[in-house]
């Protein structure tokens, strides 16, 4: 099959980015990003391209390089698709909040919606790609619904994962450290892999069965979070005694078995993929009867809500057992630097425990506006609405946000931070002044000598 004309389904942090990249480095094909979302689109259809629906390094400059000469964003779904030899389902895929997996399983409503509309309005041959994070098997029900649609029309399916890191989203499609492609169909696979290969070397393809290509994403991203929580377990056993977290990292990270990636203790791993992607492989086991593996995999996610709830109850035991009607600043709500996510971030979760001890809380973060900060909370249903926006306020810059507070806490990594002036912050601040670092971000010595009573993880 030939294929000109590519149809994206979900204009969001994976689709997007990745069609761009696609568009960029294969000029000779049209790439089309379709959504049900108008406001989304018209963000992505933006002349500005510094108000994209989403914030990631280097993206702006590919978007105003290859939108509206062969990368388009619209809302013209079913003639988009039946138009495309190639259609990729990028659609978002939360944990279930209902039913049969409550809590664990993927919803996959969204892709079954994707698959059935495909089989109404295919009239041509199509590839179908899972571009989406989905569990073990979902192929077979995506093709089980195109193969039922009573027509001639053939589809080949896809499973074709992604492996971004939010914030290096760019770089990691430039240059990946491998691309995934699992199938049934080898002509179908080879027809991907040509539009990776015109930047990605073929020793980096790697061709699978789908089954393999849908194991393999949950269990990197299962691997990857249970070093944080391993790293994080130990930094509380730092703490306890005279070790140091850095440190212990820096010399287990040297171990060439081990390495050091992921290895920075921190206040706990946010993001739409780790804890549910883990959730789903705690799911899948548990509908085999393997919960001895399930409950291993499980105590990852249980260790990071530990880790959470100990980072906010250092800062009510460290501000005199209570924070009732005290100023609390918070530097970063998204859930890591570089990015404007803010799904599963360990701010939500330290602000929650916090409000629910009476305090205040100012936030400033770089890139998430207060319409989302406020959503996030209202999402978890702990307190009403107007709880939440008289407890909660959000400033467009740090030292408005820091004025007058008892104590800071920092809750993502933006490298701006390690440059504001700290002595203006702390001369602001109510006496003393206690900083909570959950990103080990700032110099603690140079901190202790401004006059800062200063905490972190792991020291």
């Amino acid at each position: 099959m030939k294929v000109t004309k590519i149809c994206c389904i979900g204009a969001g942090y994976v689709g997007g980015p990745t069609m761009a990249v696609i568009a960029k480095k294969n000029p000779n094909l049209r790439v089309t990003v379709v959504d049900v979302n108008q406001d989304r689109i018209d963000a992505w259809n933006n002349p500005d391209v510094t108000n994209l629906p989403i914030y990631e390094p280097g993206l702006g400059d590919i978007i105003k390089e290859t939108r509206g000469r062969n990368l388009f964003f619209s809302t013209e779904i079913d003639k988009t698709i039946d138009e495309s030899e190639m259609i990729f389902i990028s659609v978002n895929t939360p944990t279930k909040t209902y039913g049969k997996g409550k809590g664990m399983a993927a919803d996959l409503k969204y892709v079954e919606l994707c698959a059935r509309n495909i089989a109404k309005v295919a009239t041509t041959n199509k590839i179908v790609v899972e571009k989406s994070t989905l569990p073990v098997r979902t192929a077979q029900a995506i093709k089980s619904i195109l193969d039922n649609t009573g027509s001639a029309v053939k589809f080949s399916i896809l499973s074709n994962p992604e492996f971004l890191a939010e914030g290096t989203a760019i770089q990691d499609l430039l240059n990946p450290d491998r691309v995934l492609i699992g199938g049934e169909s080898e002509e179908a696979i080879e027809v991907l892999a040509n539009i990776y290969a015109s930047w990605v070397p073929q020793d980096k393809i790697l061709r699978t069965n789908v089954w393999s290509s849908e194991l393999s994403k949950l269990t990197a991203n299962a691997f990857l979070a249970q070093r944080i929580s391993s790293i994080n377990a130990i930094s509380e056993l730092c703490e306890k005694t005279e070790a140091n977290v850095n440190e212990v990292a820096k010399a287990i990270g040297m171990d060439s078995r081990i390495g050091p990636k992921f290895l920075q203790a921190s206040v706990g791993f946010g993001g739409s993929c780790f804890q549910k992607d883990i959730l789903n492989l705690v799911y899948i086991a548990r509908s085999y009867n393997l919960h001895a593996v399930a409950d291993y995999w499980e105590q990852v996610t249980t260790f990071n809500d530990h880790q959470k709830r100990r980072f906010a109850d250092h800062i009510v035991n460290t501000l005199y057992n209570t924070v009732s009607g005290k100023k609390i600043g918070f530097l970063g709500w998204a859930f890591k630097k570089d990015t404007n996510d803010t799904r599963e971030s360990a701010a939500i979760y330290v602000a929650d425990y916090l409000l629910n001890e009476q305090a205040n809380i100012s936030v400033y973060d770089p890139k998430v506006p207060a319409k989302k900060i406020q959503s996030d909370l209202n999402y978890l249903n702990t307190r009403s609405v107007s709880e939440n926006e008289k407890q909660i306020t959000t400033f467009n810059e740090p030292y408005a946000a820091l004025k007058d507070t008892h104590a800071i806490a920092i809750l993502t990594e933006w490298d701006e931070f390690k440059s504001y002036d700290w002595k203006k912050i702390y001369l602001n601040m109510k006496k003393p002044a206690f900083i909570f670092d959950g990103r080990n971000l700032l110099d603690k010595n140079k901190m202790i000598k401004i006059g800062f009573e200063y905490s972190s993880i792991g020291q």
